[in-house]
């Protein structure tokens, strides 16, 4: 089934490319004016939520931006916690890597932009 909705989105994609008419203008001038605004948008990792306030001028005023990774803040720290409990007995370096890659199912980027994780293990 997967293979025949490729075929018709790949015959969509050229009858739209074939159909599609230069418009005049490449953008719709617009003036700005105080107000506020909010969006929501399907993310790789989930929601991605945010809001705007700007002022008469078109400046941002406010921003809120609310990532899936925070939404997913604590189910992350949930797993690892179970990750590390039932695989305790793995040398540190193991460890490390498991919790990295449960980390990486809730978001593939998180350790690899930022090397984030240090872990320190005290057995008793």
């Amino acid at each position: 089934m997967r293979s025949v909705e490729l075929v018709y989105a790949c015959d969509e994609a050229l009858r739209l490319i074939d159909a599609y008419e230069e418009p005049e203008l490449p953008a719709i001038p617009v003036p700005p004016r105080a107000g506020s605004g909010h969006g929501v948008s399907e993310a790789p990792r989930g929601m991605l939520y945010h809001r705007y306030r700007v002022d008469t001028d078109g400046t941002i005023l406010e921003a809120q931006i609310v990532p899936p990774t925070s939404q997913n803040q604590l189910a992350i720290e949930d797993d690892l916690r179970g990750v590390v409990q039932h695989h305790l007995q793995l040398d540190d370096d193991r460890l490390r890597q498991l919790c990295e890659q449960t980390i990486r199912n809730y978001d593939p980027c998180i350790s690899c932009a930022t090397h984030f994780l240090r872990l320190e293990v005290s057995r008793r």
